[in-house]
């Protein structure tokens, strides 16, 4: 089904992969590694928009930008401490994320009213809440071929569409807002390439979650651009790309490029769009880093168990071993969880005739809610019934004018019929704040994330229910069979459906568009919740820094280091919003760090900490500090973790732990580049292990302090290599060595100055 080749290949074109310059030269082609490089898709686009004169590091610009709103509210705080006076470039705010308003009294609606305010001041387009959701909106109407859109969301992607996006933490858009870069090495690019033609029953959450479960466990694709070619990409509708593509994510890649055709560009004539379709294809010799192969004809309907979306079976071998696959998923749940007197099970979803019960399932957003996928599962529901047990079916349409294309083509008659509710445009379902299953329920839902609390259970207060990723056609197939887990290849359906009609009057109705048309006289308008990023220090010349979490999973989410669905109505406070940090993972950090905080304040007042005087003498005995000024070491709190940040682009994951105190993490890697982008654009050290042994043996706990020496000159000076050493009361020292990895220098002077608000007002 899927083969992966590490050594690279050249593909010749467009549909010949040659693994070797021999074989290559005995086809009569002359070239080099190099030249064939730059004939790819990704080549083409990111030199285009690169506005450095160094092809190794770019430094790109984007054409337009997308946010939400649990993002746009601390992005437009950011860049107007920074400076902004208007939008440099497209910037859209939709409301897709708290648009229920229905948690925290008023201040969700007070973000949307900020955000509008925002969109006339500075000249951006605002989308209501229930249009459409982010992504959606974007591939319909400001994607195009060639371009490049950067957003605040982690699943920014549009590479079906020939557009490369990238989800960002927010401090990235900030820099797009102030006229800076995005800057990056280049990045290495992976073909993908697709063969054959799917089986019956098979969509596109099934391809994307193979293509998943093959390659984030050994980091395959990590940080590197996907390249879809290949003749089964004919074999494709245009939202079945849409749909493998946007779960492309999961694979912690860093972007995606598809060849386009004729079916791109019926899309966007479709849409109105015409102008924005031009053919995209590799070079007659392109190279890639890698190749991943993959047989469509092969590929099953597949089920992602908890709680990864990496985490996938086939469904039929499930069926087939359902006691043996779910007890392994328990035992891994508990090693994960770790959270005290929660029971957490999945055996006890098996029916005595040995098949799976699921209590409810999920069809929404980004990845689910298009109008081909709603439509095939409307076929699969016809004249059926989800029946009257405790199994509940809802849909969620990604956008208005696809909400209405279902209504016109009769498919919303057909789900409605059967017993299936329709929501609105929403991505609640997606991070835990819609449609919360019963404790220890089980929900299959075709969404982009299953990690723990993701369907909105909260087990750090006992209560725990799981989210199985499946594709909407399975998701179907099971609702007909009154909740029994089955997979769409078992039965027979129609995957003809009818013709998608774009209606666009419906954002021409409701939206502002305000691009290019700054009020720079307008008034922001702010809620009682919208508060001002506090003030944060520069790098002092030497760091004491206390243990306040350390994590020894394997991966750690961005959703444990700062919660999802319930922490949205607090995205716009910065210090309410840090009162969550680790509430998942490690419920007593906040209280850690609140009491280091203290002493950080007592030295921002000229005191120095009595508390820490025996530490502050062990100190005095390092070679050359023996006059050592406490003023000028900074005491804050690090969080250790072996691989921290796979999952949101969510910037709070880092900026939370800065509010409260935090200067660094350690980690023998960070999961995406985005994690660790946001805690250099918040000031915190990227530290990672020189040798990553150390962490088999850690040479600190939770409690421990680590004096970091001349820490600004390392950073000043690019030093290899910085020593650090835990210190004990009694005059023990430990040393160990760390590196902050490759930096520019822009991320450099970030750190310096203490944070990317610090740097331009600097």
């Amino acid at each position: 089904m899927i083969e992966k080749l590490s050594g690279g290949a050249y593909l010749v074109n467009g549909e010949t992969l040659v693994s070797d310059d021999a074989a290559l030269n005995a086809m009569g082609i002359q070239t080099t590694k190099e030249e064939a490089k730059n004939n790819t898709m990704a080549w083409s686009i990111l030199s285009a928009h690169n506005t450095s004169d160094n092809a190794a590091q770019l430094k790109i610009k984007f054409d337009a930008m997308a946010s939400h709103d649990i993002t746009y509210v601390g992005i437009i705080q950011t860049a107007r401490a920074s400076g902004l006076t208007e939008f440099p470039l497209p910037y859209v705010l939709t409301n897709c994320h708290n648009s229920l308003c229905a948690v925290g009294g008023t201040i969700n609606e007070d973000d949307h009213v900020f955000g509008l305010s925002a969109a006339k001041k500075y000249g951006g387009n605002f989308v209501p809440a229930h249009l459409a959701v982010i992504h959606s909106y974007m591939r319909e109407m400001m994607s195009g071929c060639g371009k490049m859109i950067l957003g605040s969301d982690s699943h920014t992607r549009y590479g079906a569409l020939g557009t490369m996006a990238i989800g960002e933490g927010g401090p990235e858009l900030v820099k797009q807002l102030c006229k800076r870069t995005y800057d990056i090495a280049r990045p290495e690019v992976v073909a993908v390439y697709l063969t054959g033609k799917p089986a019956h029953g098979v969509g596109p959450q099934d391809v994307a979650l193979a293509l998943i479960g093959a390659t984030f466990a050994d980091g395959f694709v990590k940080n590197r651009v996907l390249e879809f070619v290949g003749d089964g990409i004919a074999n494709l509708p245009i939202e079945f790309r849409n749909g493998i593509d946007v779960m492309t994510t999961e694979t912690t890649c860093l972007s995606s490029i598809w060849v386009t055709d004729e079916e791109t560009h019926r899309y966007f004539a479709v849409h109105g769009r015409e102008n924005e379709y031009k053919k995209l294809a590799p070079g007659a010799v392109a190279y890639y880093d890698r190749v991943v192969t993959i047989d469509l004809s092969k590929v099953e309907p597949m089920i992602a168990l908890p709680f990864h979306p990496s985490n996938v079976y086939t469904i039929r071998e499930l069926n087939e071993n359902a006691v043996d696959i779910l007890r392994k998923v328990e035992q891994s749940a508990a090693e994960q969880l770790e959270t005290p007197n929660l029971t957490f099970t999945l055996t006890d979803k098996i029916a005595a005739n040995g098949r799976v019960l699921v209590d409810q399932g999920v069809i929404a957003g980004c990845a689910g809610g298009t109008y081909d996928t709603l439509a095939v599962a409307a076929n699969i529901l016809d004249g059926a019934s989800t029946g009257c047990g405790a199994f509940q079916l809802s849909a969620y349409p990604a956008s208005q004018p696809v909400n209405l294309a279902l209504v016109r083509s009769g498919a919303a008659e057909k789900l409605l019929s059967a017993g299936v509710t329709l929501r609105t445009a929403f991505c609640g379902p997606c991070f835990g704040a819609g449609d919360v299953p019963s404790n220890g329920g089980l929900s299959i839902r075709h969404s982009t994330r299953n990690f723990p609390n993701r369907e909105g259970s909260k087990p750090s207060g006992g209560q725990i229910a799981s989210v199985a990723l499946m594709d909407a056609r399975s998701i179907a197939a099971t609702a007909a069979n009154g909740g029994v887990l089955t997979s769409a290849a078992e039965i027979d359906y129609c995957e003809s459906i009818p013709e998608y009609k774009f209606d666009g009057s419906i954002y021409a109705k409701r939206c502002y568009f305000g691009w290019g048309k700054p009020e720079t006289d307008a008034a922001l308008k702010f809620g009682p919740n919208i508060a001002d990023w506090p003030k944060m220090e520069a790098l002092t010349d030497d760091l004491l820094l206390r243990v306040a979490s350390v994590i020894t999973d394997p991966v750690t989410t961005t959703d444990e280091l700062i919660p999802s669905g319930e922490t949205s109505s607090y995205r716009s406070n910065p210090l309410k919003l840090a009162e969550f940090a680790l509430s998942r993972k490690d419920p007593a950090y906040v209280g850690r760090a609140k009491d280091v905080k203290t002493l950080e304040n007592m030295r921002l007042d000229g005191i120095e900490p009595a508390p820490i005087k025996e530490i502050y003498d062990v100190l005095r005995t390092f070679d050359g500090k023996e006059a050592l000024d406490a003023s000028k070491v900074g005491i804050g709190t690090l969080v250790y973790a072996n691989k921290p940040g796979d999952g949101s682009a969510r910037e709070q994951a880092a900026s939370c732990q800065k509010v409260l105190g935090g200067w660094a993490n350690i980690a023998v890697e960070y999961a995406t580049k985005r994690y660790r982008s946001n805690l250099i654009n918040w000031g915190m050290l990227p530290f990672v292990f020189a040798d990553a042994k150390q962490a088999e043996e850690l040479p600190f706990g939770i409690g421990d302090w680590i004096f970091v020496p001349d820490v600004r000159r390392a950073v000043a000076e690019k030093a290899e290599t910085i020593t650090a050493y835990t210190v004990k009361a009694d005059g023990t020292k430990t040393e160990f060595v760390l590196t902050l990895g490759a930096l520019t220098d822009d991320e450099r002077k970030i750190i310096l100055d203490g944070c990317l608000i610090n740097y331009y007002n600097n």
